[in-house]
């Protein structure tokens, strides 16, 4: 899954120019700049605290920048009307538990404009890609904690968006389920989907298109993932890291 996706003169479809964000007198991010292609897997690698996921709160506009500006899909971010156009999985879970998982994807479906006879085979087709299909009908306060992340992933593919941004889309989640979903991001890649991920899995990180690498605040590294090892004279990516990163680890 790591070859470059076509080369294209077509505008990013996510475009971050220069972000900066501040939380009292901490930087927690510090101009940051980089595009997206269309097609393209583009994770963002570092340890706990680093600022992978304000970045992603930035880039969804659930969070507004200091300085900067983030450009998606041709428009300048936040705005509401963009919500149908991406779908996004968090890194805590953002579910009614007292629900059904059916009645979940129904209620978000809805709000993605999905209805009837669509909606129902969307839920099917998402619902298996994360092996819950038999737990449809349960109440996700029954769920256990992985089975909440691969319902959570699910919303996220539901609408089938052309951008994807997942934030620690994996944790929680066996291996093998692990190896069906990449399998799944990968075929949603070959089929024109974006997708924006953050990882601390260096297995997954290999698997990216490029990969972003991020420590306190700044992106030290941004290329293929062979070209990050080449460059830094590593055989590994975590041994890139701590080349790039200055002896921390991701």
């Amino acid at each position: 899954m790591s070859s470059n996706p076509s080369t294209s003169t077509a505008a990013p479809v996510v475009d971050v120019r220069n972000i900066t964000r501040r939380f009292g007198d901490k930087t927690v991010l510090d101009d940051i700049s980089f595009g997206v292609e269309r097609g393209e897997l583009l994770g963002l690698l570092g340890p706990s605290g680093s600022g992978k996921t304000t970045l992603i709160k930035l880039i969804t506009g659930i969070d507004k920048a200091d300085g900067g500006s983030v450009v998606m899909l041709g428009e300048r971010m936040p705005k509401l009307a963009m919500l149908q156009r991406f779908g996004y999985m968090a890194q805590s879970d953002a579910l009614y538990n007292e629900l059904t998982a059916k009645e979940n994807l129904t209620f978000f479906g809805s709000l993605f404009g999905l209805k009837g006879k669509q909606l129902g085979s969307r839920i099917q087709e998402a619902m298996a890609i994360v092996n819950l299909q038999d737990h449809l009908n349960k109440t996700v306060a029954s769920y256990s904690g992985g089975m909440k992340r691969r319902l959570s992933l699910a919303l996220a593919l539901l609408h089938e968006p052309e951008l994807l941004i997942l934030d620690e889309p994996t944790v929680g989640i066996d291996p093998v389920l692990r190896q069906s979903i990449w399998h799944e991001l990968g075929a949603m890649r070959e089929r024109g989907t974006t997708i924006i991920l953050t990882t601390h899995v260096m297995d997954e990180a290999e698997k990216c298109d490029r990969l972003g690498m991020i420590r306190d605040g700044k992106l030290i590294a941004i290329d293929t993932p062979a070209a990050i090892k080449e460059k830094s004279g590593t055989a590994t990516i975590e041994e890139a890291f701590i080349v790039y990163g200055g002896g921390v680890r991701a």
